[in-house]
């Protein structure tokens, strides 16, 4: 009996552990609001101590605050970033960023607003066509998105008011206004660089934007070979933590043989503590989520675009199969047409506008960038070319088993999270 329970608690307490990890992946700037705080707390020295050892991630833990400090090591991944995010808006985050790092405890919208204003006057931003006025309806819309932004990662605070409210009265002073609470501790935590861009000298900065998100997130490498061993393995360890998949065509040869050698026991290291699911492919390795909440794209999903989504897959999938290898590419105009022909069959299931002429050529678009997006595909104008994992969704010949006196179909095919 003692021992059946002690194996219970081991259980419970592998199970909070791996809940606590996955939190800290999917937000890595964690205010005492997300329900898995108090596991992070919790398990705050192993917790540190394992994304230190298997991906050089470092872990801050405090009693109103946590943050991984996640560096990608794909730096030319255009595909990560917020939702709805261009360079624009990044740099008008930034400004707020900057405005609430010298504001009192308590902001409103409209002082956050025109405090902005003034540092978008900035010579060096004007040189580089930028510009903001809170007069146009559009421009009021991008402070208020990034207030949300704020909301959502923590940083700020609703006390009263509405943004709406702000956007229905024109931004004309004396009218709406919303109310916020300054969150200094996860202010103080956005940034996630090794370095500051601020600490470089006017004359010793970088120049051009990948030398300077380079500089920013270079880590120091000891000399030695466990020293070059170890930057190996974290940058292989974030890339399966981040990526749907790792193929081997991806990497260098330094980066491909340690990576052949050493794949499996990294994939039983990072399934332990997270619970995903290794799939050991012959062109590289994919760590599987089935419980489907370790990703930004589920994939299936519901909705029209992810039904869509699922469609294109499997078009592409069972294409390639069935042309082989000498004949890979498939053009968009084919994936259109395809979608076009699909909507006789799926149009009711979806939602109004999908279903209006020449919809598809917009449905198509949303599907191939989640594919790309999911690394199942990469496209390059209106041609697409299907990347091995993409056999996943291939739906085979319908098999016709007979048991006793009830008839089965059988598909071979399968849909799973990458």
């Amino acid at each position: 009996m003692n021992r059946h329970i002690g194996q219970q608690q081991e259980r419970h307490y592998h199970e909070e552990r791996a809940r606590a990890l996955r939190a800290l992946l999917m937000v890595p700037l964690m205010t005492p609001a997300h329900p898995d705080f108090l596991l992070v707390r919790r398990h705050a020295d192993e917790l540190r101590t394992w994304f230190s050892r298997e991906t050089g991630w470092p872990l801050h833990i405090e009693r109103d605050c946590a943050r991984l400090y996640k560096r990608p090591a794909d730096l030319r991944d255009a595909s990560r970033g917020l939702p709805d995010y261009d360079v624009r808006r990044y740099v008008l985050l930034c400004l707020a960023c900057a405005v609430l790092e010298r504001a009192d405890p308590q902001i409103t919208l409209r002082l956050l607003g025109d405090r902005l204003l003034s540092l978008a006057t900035e010579p060096t931003l004007l040189q580089r066509g930028f510009r903001f006025d809170l007069q146009a309806q559009h421009e009021r819309r991008e402070l208020v998105a990034i207030c949300r932004t704020l909301l959502d990662l923590g940083v700020l605070h609703k006390v009263a008011g509405d943004e709406e409210d702000f956007l229905r009265s024109g931004g004309d002073h004396g009218g709406a206004d919303a109310l916020y609470d300054v969150h200094r501790r996860a202010l103080a935590g956005m940034l996630a660089a090794v370095r500051g861009p601020s600490t470089w000298s006017a004359q010793d900065a970088p120049v051009t934007l990948d030398e300077r998100i380079s500089a920013m997130v270079g880590e120091h490498v000891t000399d030695s070979d466990e020293g070059r061993r170890t930057a190996l393995r974290h940058h292989l360890s974030r890339r399966l933590l981040d990526d749907p998949v790792v193929y081997f065509d991806t990497l260098d040869a330094e980066l491909r043989a340690y990576f052949m050698n050493q794949r499996g026991a990294m994939a039983s290291r990072l399934c332990d503590a997270t619970d995903l699911l290794p799939e050991q492919r012959a062109e590289g390795l994919a760590l599987i989520d089935a419980e489907e909440t370790l990703t930004d794209i589920a994939m299936p999903a519901e909705g029209t675009e992810a039904h869509v989504t699922l469609l294109v897959a499997e078009f592409l999938a069972n294409r390639h199969r069935d042309r082989g290898a000498d004949d890979v590419l498939t053009a968009l105009d084919e994936i259109t047409a395809f979608l076009a022909e699909a909507k006789k069959s799926y149009s009711t299931f979806w939602r109004k506008s999908a279903r209006i002429p020449g919809a598809e050529v917009e449905l198509a678009g949303i599907a191939l960038d989640k594919l790309q997006k999911l690394q199942l595909i990469t496209y390059t104008g209106d041609k697409v070319l299907p990347l091995p994992a993409l056999a996943r969704y291939a739906v085979g010949q319908t098999e016709i088993k007979r048991m006793s006196d009830k008839t089965h179909f059988h598909y071979s095919g399968q849909h799973e999270l990458i």
